[in-house]
């Protein structure tokens, strides 16, 4: 048994605040998707990976066991929850992806999801402050509070860089118009991104609602097999590397600008691919507020640090860019459910490679960039992805 893993089919519900009570019928929906789309019967999964950081979105716990209600194929199947903040998705992609390729099985099934607006929105941001250090980091603007000091900090240090926020927020919201999974598909445009209004009032100075992703109800699944079987099923979307490094949590502890930990997992990815960035067609990256992505070109090595705000001036990241970010409209305009967007942040990946993304297609996309985040840059994964069959 070969044991390089591929990806070999995928699902995907619209974010938004959707009518299901819980994850549990969420889960059971793509499940039901993701075995139709691979081609791949329940009986034959060999481990369930499922993602869902929950720290109190719901009172419902041990959601591993969830999944196996959609399908009574699963219910002698391993599964097993991972949590790892807002990369939970990503941690069971790389649990799926290690259990094939250390030949323990054929087949996994990951899942990623969360159900966050049966929630009072002041208490969604006590619940998301678990992905911070609460004991430094507890703000009044929660977690927008978080990466609004990181704003702070970063204007200090490089300018006053609102406008290039606001540009970053109104292209993610472009891109998001032509995602049938968006949460929000309306090209919200740069005046209305960039001028504090009831309609767009600030959330946590700088910060304003438009350059905050959206609290959102979804699910995305996946389905690994390894190489050998992959060649019997009709899509298989390589990795040519996945990488994760942490960094320290508390930010007090480091350079809140750096990103070190993402530095170092895209330095570490592109060298294992043996590729530079410039290789890549496309890049999917966490962009959780507006100030995270402008950071992120400076981490993936797009700019020098303190000019991210180049990257998107010059147009480099558009969808007609050197290098488009975010097709998909980001976690900005596709939603954040927390335990989902890992899982998710792949799913577009797999959809452009495949030349299926319909109107958020990038031409010729044959290498694909994601980075998904946990925390402030704590949790930080890095894959290179490629089609093979």
């Amino acid at each position: 048994m070969s044991t390089r893993a591929r990806i070999v089919g995928w699902s995907h519900l619209p974010f938004g605040k959707r009518t299901e009570p819980d994850t549990e019928a969420m889960i059971g929906q793509v499940v039901k998707d993701v075995l139709q789309h691979g081609g791949v019967p329940a009986a034959d999964v060999d481990a369930v990976y499922l993602g869902v950081m929950n720290n109190g979105f719901s009172k419902q716990d041990f959601q591993a066991a969830l999944v196996a209600m959609a399908d009574d194929e699963l219910m002698h199947t391993p599964a097993t929850r991972l949590e790892n903040a807002c990369a939970t998705g990503s941690a069971a992609l790389h649990a799926g992806l290690d259990f094939i390729e250390s030949g323990r099985g054929r087949i996994a099934l990951v899942v990623g999801a969360e159900k966050m607006t049966s929630l009072p929105t002041s208490e969604v941001g006590d619940v998301l402050l678990g992905a911070s250090y609460r004991k430094e980091e507890m703000t009044a603007g929660g977690f927008p509070g978080v990466f609004a000091s990181i704003a702070d900090e970063y204007f200090r240090r490089y300018g006053d860089r609102r406008e290039e926020l606001a540009l970053i927020a109104a292209k993610n919201h472009r891109n998001g118009v032509a995602n049938p999974f968006a949460h929000v598909r309306k090209d919200l445009g740069f005046e209305f991104c960039h001028t504090v209004s009831d309609n767009n009032p600030i959330v946590a100075d700088p910060l304003r609602r438009t350059d905050c992703s959206l609290v959102s109800d979804g699910a995305a699944a996946i389905l690994l097999a390894d190489e050998e079987t992959a060649l019997t099923l009709e899509r298989a979307i390589a990795f040519r590397s996945r990488v994760q490094k942490n960094d320290i949590m508390a930010l007090s502890r480091r350079d809140p600008l750096a990103f070190a930990g993402a530095a170092g997992a895209w330095r570490a990815a592109l060298e294992s691919a043996r590729i530079t960035l410039d290789d890549l067609d496309f890049v999917e990256t966490h962009d959780c507020f507006t100030i995270a992505e402008l950071i992120e070109y400076e981490a993936m090595g797009l700019t020098a640090p303190g000019e991210g705000h180049r990257a998107i001036r010059e147009g480099w990241t558009y969808k007609d860019g050197r290098l488009p970010v975010n097709p998909s409209g980001g976690l900005k305009a596709k939603g954040h459910p927390v335990g989902a967007t890992g899982v998710s942040m792949h799913v577009m990946a797999c959809m452009q490679l495949m030349g299926e993304a319909g109107d958020m297609q990038i031409p010729g996309a044959n290498l694909a960039g994601v980075f998904n985040m946990g925390g402030a840059a704590v949790a930080n994964y890095v894959s290179v992805m490629e089609r093979s069959r």
